[in-house]
């Protein structure tokens, strides 16, 4: 199935440690280029999630932002005994050594660092809900660029369609093209009152049908349509297999445009161009 390369999810959870959000934007690139923004405290996921992506996208510059808020209301404050403890009884050794008494505050205590504690939130399962998160969000990434590739597709097709029509004009165009060009040779000749044999005639006759001959060039667009179309219906990235295509496709153009003897045929190979410059420029944001 075709797959564009640009697309858009934002997905969203929430529980008790507070909520995660990401957002994962796509666009076209010659192949896949990452970009993680995460929180300091999610940050030991990115190798996990550099890995899912390798799995499910082939090319495109993307984008991944993860947005973490922790539910504060579930933190509370609490003492380490064990500790305030110590500094106690260090404070009332000091005392003998002071020249006066002071008395001992309590808030000095619990300013000394690491006496006062706030409950950690588990970090284990948030890291779990964002890594479960972010397969959900590449997941609704792949739909979108699926369906977006599968209107390319179509699009990419109606264009094959309008080459084969060309393609056909052309092949049955030929015989009234040569038979026109030996007429208008023949005409010359009399205006111009020159006596030649009919030999050197049907010579220079063989040489412009020689010159206009397209039929090796057609055949190989007719070929390269089918091998699009086939391509198209693969499972796997197909991107840069089409682009090789649309350069061969633009080649026997231009090859039928430099053979072209009348107007017409000149008038077709510019339509082929085109046709083929429109689906390159779809094919350019193909996976």
């Amino acid at each position: 199935m075709t797959r564009s390369m640009t697309a858009f999810t934002r997905q969203e959870t929430q529980d008790e440690w507070g909520s995660l959000v990401w957002e994962i934007r796509s666009v076209n690139h010659r192949y896949l280029e990452p970009h993680l923004r995460l929180p300091d405290s999610l940050r030991e996921l990115e190798g996990s999630l550099r890995e899912q992506l390798r799995k499910s996208l082939s090319r495109g510059k993307v984008e991944c932002t993860l947005r973490f808020v922790p539910e504060t209301q579930q933190q509370s404050l609490s003492v380490d005994r064990d500790l305030a403890a110590q500094l106690i009884a260090a404070a009332q050794d000091l005392k003998s050594l002071m020249s006066e008494s002071q008395p001992l505050n309590p808030l000095d205590i619990l300013r000394w660092p690491g006496v006062m504690r706030e409950s950690e939130l588990d970090m284990d399962a948030v890291k779990k809900a964002a890594l479960g998160l972010f397969s959900q969000a590449l997941k609704d990434l792949a739909e979108g660029r699926s369906r977006e590739g599968t209107e390319l597709a179509q699009l990419i097709e109606q264009r094959l369609d309008s080459i084969e029509q060309v393609v056909v004009q052309v092949r049955g165009r030929l015989p009234e093209i040569l038979q026109a060009q030996r007429d208008n040779l023949r005409n010359r000749l009399t205006e111009l009152q020159a006596e030649l044999e009919e030999a050197r005639i049907e010579q220079e006759i063989a040489l412009l049908a020689q010159k206009a001959d397209v039929d090796e060039e057609l055949d190989r667009l007719a070929t390269h349509v089918q091998e699009v179309r086939r391509v198209l219906k693969q499972k796997e990235p197909v991107g840069r297999r089409l682009d090789f295509l649309m350069q061969e496709l633009n080649r026997e153009a231009n090859t039928l445009s430099s053979k072209s003897i009348v107007a017409d045929t000149t008038q077709c190979a510019v339509e082929l161009k085109v046709l083929i410059e429109q689906m390159r420029e779809q094919i350019q944001n193909i996976e």
